[in-house]
């Protein structure tokens, strides 16, 4: 018998969680799962957010995974570290399992324009191919996709 193990508690809203969560539908998103669980070869993980979209014009529905991060320790790397270790994890089992889902990695502006607009960190970005939804939390609205 295959047991699931969680070996993550359920999550804990990030201080983003709803910000994030108003922003995409805002933007036209229909928000699907909170949290969306990833369950893979026995393992339980929870991912922040799972949405959908129906795009009008070609009658495609888009499907993404969102994770947010606040990146508000002292230590901005030892953030990032965590965040793109959990993207990684999190990108190859949805890969297998919901392969029509894109994975997003969601940060605040601020933290966007400041630390992830450094050489090294979008060296590791792009090495690492890593999506971003980019977002305001005062104004509860998502400033940008990176792809």
């Amino acid at each position: 018998m295959n047991k699931i193990l969680s070996f993550c508690e359920m999550p804990k809203y990030d201080l983003y969680h709803n910000v994030v969560r108003a922003a995409l539908i805002k933007d036209g998103w229909i928000i699907t799962d909170d949290p969306f669980i990833i369950e893979f070869k026995g393992l339980r993980l929870y991912a922040d957010l799972g949405a959908e979209r129906l795009f009008t014009a070609t009658k495609e529905q888009q499907k993404i995974v969102v994770e947010i991060k606040v990146f508000n320790s002292l230590s901005l790397i030892t953030e990032l570290q965590k965040a793109v270790g959990q993207y990684n994890i999190y990108r190859v089992f949805i890969q297998r399992i919901h392969p029509e889902r894109k994975l997003y990695l969601a940060i605040a502006n601020d933290i966007y324009l400041d630390f992830f607009q450094r050489p090294a960190i979008q060296e590791i970005i792009l090495d690492q191919k890593i999506n971003l939804l980019v977002f305001d939390p005062n104004l509860e609205e998502i400033i940008q996709w990176i792809s």
